[in-house]
């Protein structure tokens, strides 16, 4: 599903998206895979396309999207030459004594819901998605 509204608070599917980690941070995508406990499996990615600006942790608990303030907008607008098409803006608890206030502009955001395991599993259904870092049989 295609966020349209850039620049309003993102709302999620429902869902208990509690924890989150980046499974891929690069200059053609940034991937945030969320779930309730994400030791087995994830259902829900946010999948930023052409990131042109990322300030977020390796891994949070509990986001609280909300939109970007002007403030928040004006710099990311002076520091890109121009408005995103994505921003994506949040406060989340990385561990440390406050919040992490985070964001995400990019080109394109995608939210993908579906079921991907962390880990191998032989019983697995044949399309089954797994992590980039699972070894699958044969490879």
């Amino acid at each position: 599903m295609a966020v349209e509204r850039p620049h309003a608070a993102l709302e999620l599917p429902e869902g208990s998206w509690w924890d989150w980690d980046v499974l891929a941070w690069g200059r053609d995508q940034f991937r945030l895979a969320a779930d309730f406990d994400l030791s087995y499996h994830h259902g829900l990615e946010l999948v930023f396309t052409a990131p042109l600006l990322v300030r977020c942790p390796a891994a949070f608990q509990d986001p609280v999207f909300r939109a970007p303030t002007p403030e928040e907008l004006l710099r990311v607008t002076q520091q890109l030459g121009g408005r995103p098409p994505v921003l994506v803006v949040f406060e989340a608890d990385a561990g440390g004594w406050e919040p992490a206030s985070c964001l995400v502009a990019a080109e394109r955001l995608d939210i993908v819901q579906e079921t991907v395991l962390r880990y191998w599993r032989e019983d697995a259904a044949p399309d089954q998605r797994f992590a980039p870092w699972v070894q699958l049989p044969g490879q």
